[in-house]
Parts: C-alpha cells; sequence; structure tokens
C-alpha cells in the first residue's frame, strides 16, 4: 500500500509543481537526456514494430485483465473492490506518467529556444511576413520540377538520405551531442492518425517515430524532420517546427521543398486577407497541386469530429505539461522564423554557444 501511495502522491507533485527551468535544461536536457536518447533510439530502431505499441497492448491488457479477475474473486464488498481497484489503476498511471517524465517529457520544462537565438520581438512585422510568404512561394515555384523530377524516398528510406541534413542542422543550433534519427515506423494507431489527420509522433516512452502511413511523399521529408526535432529533445511544437524546417532546408532540393510546402499553409494563412490573396496568386499550377492533394487526403480520411476532439485532447496535454499556448504553438513557429536572425548560409545567430 505505501509504494502505490508514494508513486501517486510523487508523480502529482511532480505534475502540480513547476520545476526550474535552468535545472532542468542543465540537468537534464544537457546531462541525461543525451545519455539516454542515442541509445534507447538506437535499439528502437533495430525493429520494424513499435515499442509503443507493445506497452500500449501491456497496460491496457493489464488494467483489464486486473479488473476482470479481482471483481471476480472479490472477498470484499463491491465499494472497496472498486476502491482498491481504482486505485491501482492510478497506481499504474503514476508510474507512466514518471516514465514518460524521466523519459522525454522533462523536455516541456527545458529553456525556450529563442533564450539561444538572437530573437528580437521587433523583426516580427507584417512586411516581414510578406516577404517570408514570398519566399516561401518563390521556394515552391523554384523547386517544384527539381523535386519531383529526383523522386520521393519511401518513409523508411529516409533515415538513410535525410540523417546528414539532421546532423547539419543540430550543429546549427550548437547542440553538444548528437540525437539519433528514429526509422519511421507504422503503428497500430495508424487508423487513429488518418481518422484525426495526425501526421507523426514521438513516442515518449521509447524515443521512436512513428509516421502516418498515407502520408503524401511529398510529405514525409518534412514531417520525419518534425518528429527527429522531437527526439532532439525539442518538445514544444513550435521548435520542433522550427528545427524540423531548418533541417529540410539543409537536405536536397526535394526535402527543401517539402519544408516549405509545410510551411505554406501557416505562413499564408497568417497574412491580412488583401496580402493573402496577392501571394496566393503568385503560386504555380505545381505546388498548388500538391497542396491540393493534400488537402484532399486530409479531407478523404478525417473524421471531423474525431479530428475536432483529438485536438482538442492534445491541447490539454500541452497545456498540462506547461506549454501554456497549446496547439497554437505549432503556428509558433513563425515568430521563431521572423524574429530570428540568419548568417548568410541559412543557419540562425545563436546568443548562446552550448
Amino acid at each position: 500500500m505505501l509504494p502505490k501511495i508514494f508513486l501517486i502522491l510523487a508523480a502529482a507533485t511532480i505534475a502540480l509543481t513547476p520545476l526550474p527551468r535552468g535545472a532542468v535544461e542543465r540537468i537534464y536536457a544537457r546531462g541525461v537526456y543525451p545519455i539516454v536518447q542515442p541509445r534507447m533510439t538506437a535499439l528502437t530502431n533495430t525493429t520494424p514494430f513499435a515499442w509503443f505499441d507493445v506497452i500500449a497492448l501491456c497496460v491496457v491488457g493489464a488494467v483489464i485483465t486486473l479488473w476482470v479477475v479481482r471483481l471476480r474473486r472479490r472477498r470484499s464488498g463491491a465499494l472497496a473492490t472498486i476502491g482498491g481497484l481504482v486505485g491501482d489503476t492510478v497506481a499504474i498511471a503514476a508510474i507512466l506518467y514518471l516514465w514518460f517524465l524521466a523519459s522525454w517529457g522533462l523536455n516541456y520544462q527545458r529553456e525556450p529556444l529563442r533564450a539561444q537565438l538572437d530573437f528580437q520581438e521587433d523583426r516580427i512585422t507584417r512586411d516581414s511576413l510578406r516577404a517570408l510568404a514570398h519566399r516561401n512561394v518563390n521556394s515552391l515555384n523554384a523547386l517544384y520540377a527539381e523535386a519531383h523530377a529526383g523522386g520521393w524516398p519511401e518513409l523508411t528510406a529516409l533515415p538513410g538520405v535525410l540523417a546528414p541534413a539532421f546532423v547539419r542542422a543540430q550543429q546549427d543550433l550548437a547542440m553538444t551531442w548528437h540525437a539519433v534519427p528514429g526509422v519511421p515506423k507504422r503503428s497500430l494507431l495508424n487508423f487513429y492518425f488518418t481518422r484525426v489527420s495526425i501526421d507523426g509522433m514521438t513516442d515518449p516512452f521509447f524515443l521512436e517515430t512513428l509516421a502516418n502511413q498515407s502520408l503524401l511523399p511529398f510529405e514525409r521529408a518534412a514531417t520525419v524532420a518534425h518528429e527527429w526535432s522531437h527526439l532532439a529533445g525539442y518538445a514544444d511544437e513550435s521548435e520542433a517546427s522550427f528545427l524540423g524546417w531548418l533541417v529540410c532546408m539543409r537536405g536536397s532540393k526535394s526535402a527543401q521543398y517539402s519544408g516549405w510546402l509545410s510551411l505554406y499553409g501557416i505562413v499564408v494563412n497568417s497574412l491580412p486577407r488583401a496580402d493573402r490573396a496577392e501571394v496566393s496568386a503568385a503560386l504555380e499550377h505545381g505546388p498548388r497541386e500538391d497542396l491540393r492533394a493534400i488537402a484532399q487526403r486530409i479531407q478523404t480520411q478525417a473524421l471531423p469530429i474525431a479530428s475536432r476532439a483529438g485536438y482538442a485532447l492534445y491541447d490539454r496535454f500541452l497545456k498540462a505539461n506547461r506549454v501554456e499556448a497549446g496547439l497554437r504553438s505549432y503556428s509558433e513557429v513563425l515568430r521563431l522564423l521572423l524574429g530570428t536572425r540568419f548568417n548568410e548560409d541559412g543557419g540562425p545567430v545563436l546568443l548562446l554557444r552550448r
């Protein structure tokens, strides 16, 4: 009984008490996590199945078995039995939560990336947004033919193709260690991914990359780069999108095209209506058709009710992990891109070197 109570109290205390970001950055993000991630991801990369599926099936199976057996063999009153079962279930949840924090989740409480960048709020203006939008459109138009002509690697082949760009992008952020990229795997959750329009997921327990298998070829590089950025310790969605975009920019023409394509909707939808029409009109037929194909994929597969419910749940999850912006953190990547100064070679200018 005492170990169970201790587990529940420990999980509740950590969940309700913010940890000092400086300590999390120094001890966990730069100390513990760089030791754990390369080893764990290298291990999970050796198997074709998703370890996340295994733990999910084991936990669900164990909880169901626990309830069925205890209810059938109960030796005390129904209320006492159910109370004990609830306590055991909460203890299992506490173990999973503590595992989540230790293996990856504490990255939510690290220092923000902008503190390491030459970032200034006054750079975020309507003119800078327009300039980024025109650069986005011009890049898509210029890259389209070469990207399509070069072909698109399969999801499982991306580590061999995109890994050098991932290393370069980590060097751009002056990381003192290199995260191991995860082999994009199919999960039992793939049906859920398609219905809720989720492109990918980082397994926070075994540090592996799960990818929606219905992604179109030109979506793959940007999605995988984003999930790899989570593996690199950037839990915040805007920071993962920033690093993921940087990975694509350091990659092949097809990777660059994928990166700009993933950014287009966020950039254009942030423009005032008049500017939006002008920028959209400059997009050529090829990239426009690719965007239409992505929209059609999502519209065909996703269930609106399930999608809203899934994103509402994820929004609460992000806020529970002290991401105040919740789902808005996805669009916060624009603030990072606009407010950060970049070198001539395309790398961000850093204030603090690791």
